[in-house]
């Protein structure tokens, strides 16, 4: 479990892109091929499990492939805890047990963008990516990758499980978060010009939806 106590991360596996504010952590399922990308100044903090152990322990179950979880204010504390060097083996033991059933919370995929694998749609996926500020037609991006309009939209659907709209969204605030991450000096209108929006409030409502805060308060965090 990756755990940016302060600071945000990307996290990249062969099924997407995920965005992990420092309310979040990411599971990444053992043998699991992944990239951390640091995105400002954070402290980190990375949980390893032992397969057998979780096993054992009847703890593996939806564990086998990578999520988001919101950090409570409680799992926060508990894996901060984790590293205190004056822990005995009980107190470790007992911490463990707690940072386990708070994973098996509700887990939060809304910082996530799923990249597909069919390759027309991943060349799409990776050019609105490389300029998620640009408004990119469906038309002319499946003119770019060899397809019709009607055979890319249906496969950004069964690809990502979102419509290509509903993606462009969710590839637009990644860069955002990114961008509030990176860049101290960007202001929120300026932002939301950039990525397309009529104005300040409609993006700050699509940047709640993702990240459960306004692009203001997510900067200030």
């Amino acid at each position: 479990m990756i755990y940016a106590a302060k600071g945000t991360m990307q996290v990249t596996t062969p099924g997407g892109r995920w965005l992990v504010p420092p309310d979040r952590a990411v599971w990444v399922p053992a043998g699991l091929q992944h990239a951390i990308d640091l995105l400002a100044d954070i402290e980190m903090r990375t949980l390893y499990f032992d397969l057998p152990w979780l096993k054992r322990e009847k703890r593996y179950e939806g564990l086998t492939r990578e999520f988001v979880v919101r950090v409570s204010p409680l799992l926060n504390q508990a894996i901060l805890a984790l590293f205190d060097a004056r822990n005995t083996e009980e107190r470790t033991e007992l911490l463990v047990r707690l940072v386990m059933l708070e994973l098996h919370q509700a887990e939060d995929s809304t910082t996530f963008v799923p990249l597909p694998r069919e390759p027309r749609c991943r060349r799409a996926a990776m050019i609105v990516l490389d300029d998620p500020t640009g408004l990119h037609d469906i038309d002319t991006l499946a003119r770019e990758v060899g397809a019709s309009a009607r055979t890319l939209s249906r496969l950004f659907s069964s690809e990502t499980q979102l419509s290509f709209k509903s993606w462009c969204q969710r590839a637009r605030i990644a860069s955002a978060i990114q961008r509030l991450s990176t860049d101290a000096g960007v202001s929120v209108k300026q932002l939301a010009t950039q990525l397309g929006y009529a104005s300040v409030p409609a993006f700050s409502a699509a940047f709640r939806q993702v990240t459960g805060r306004t692009p203001t308060e997510f900067a200030k965090g």
